[in-house]
């Protein structure tokens, strides 16, 4: 029987190049859209699907960061803190492993985010994960139900609930930046610069890379000029 994780780890550390001048003076998870900082829809996300402790990892202007996370009750907030050296997604997760424990954990980018239409989606994907067949699922978004994505597919379904690259197929769905993750598929990695890409390649080499489908707008946010497309987005999805 699926059970929701405990704990998730919140990829909140980049420095957010392509969102500058913005990002100057303002950690991009600090950027309001709709309303609030784009992390914390992916924290009230964790607080609906009852994660109780989220690991945020911290790099470019961390003072922010900390001052902001601090006001946050639920989920509880544990930094990992990155400031000495930039790990990227896949080195930030390997050196939080002991924050994070044993058990299947989730993993959220802190710049992209969703609406949900009906039931949150990250229960729904708790309720998909199976430990006995999976290291990792993945959240996958519709392209035609997402925003501010300018680039290709990402993963193509199997028969079996099986992912494989898609190579950009426009058949394809987009990783939504939301996941289940068994701290296993880290084993013997070293806390280094690399890209949780190469845990989704491990993991679909062995026939252990999952996805579920998620309902609602995806919404992405990659530059300034994305923004008001975004909040149009958010409004437009809350209403429907």
């Amino acid at each position: 029987m699926s059970t929701t994780p405990l704990k998730a780890m919140v990829l909140a550390a980049g420095l957010g190049t392509r969102m500058r001048p913005l990002t100057e003076k303002t950690p991009k998870p600090l950027i309001e859209v709709g309303g609030k900082p784009l992390i914390d829809w992916g924290l009230d996300s964790l607080e609906r699907a009852g994660v109780s402790e989220a690991i945020v990892n911290i790099h470019h202007l961390p003072d922010q960061m900390r001052a902001h996370l601090a006001k946050r009750a639920v989920p509880c907030i544990v930094i990992s803190d990155e400031t000495d050296q930039l790990l990227e997604s896949g080195g930030g997760i390997v050196r939080a492993l002991p924050l994070l424990g044993r058990e299947p954990f989730f993993v959220l980018n802190a710049d992209t985010f969703w609406v949900d239409d009906g039931a949150p989606s990250l229960s729904g994907l708790a309720l998909a994960w199976d430990g006995a067949r999976m290291d990792i699922l993945l959240m996958l978004a519709e392209m035609g139900k997402a925003t501010g994505h300018s680039g290709r597919s990402d993963f193509l379904f199997g028969a079996d609930g099986r992912l494989a690259r898609s190579k950009g197929d426009p058949a394809g769905l987009i990783y939504a930046g939301a996941a289940i993750v068994h701290p296993r598929i880290f084993a013997g990695a070293e806390a280094e610069p690399h890209s949780l890409n190469r845990y989704f390649d491990l993991a679909a080499a062995e026939g252990r890379l999952f996805g579920w489908r998620m309902r609602g707008r995806w919404i992405t946010v990659g530059t300034p000029e994305a923004i008001p497309a975004s909040e149009a987005a958010v409004v437009a999805a809350s209403v429907s």
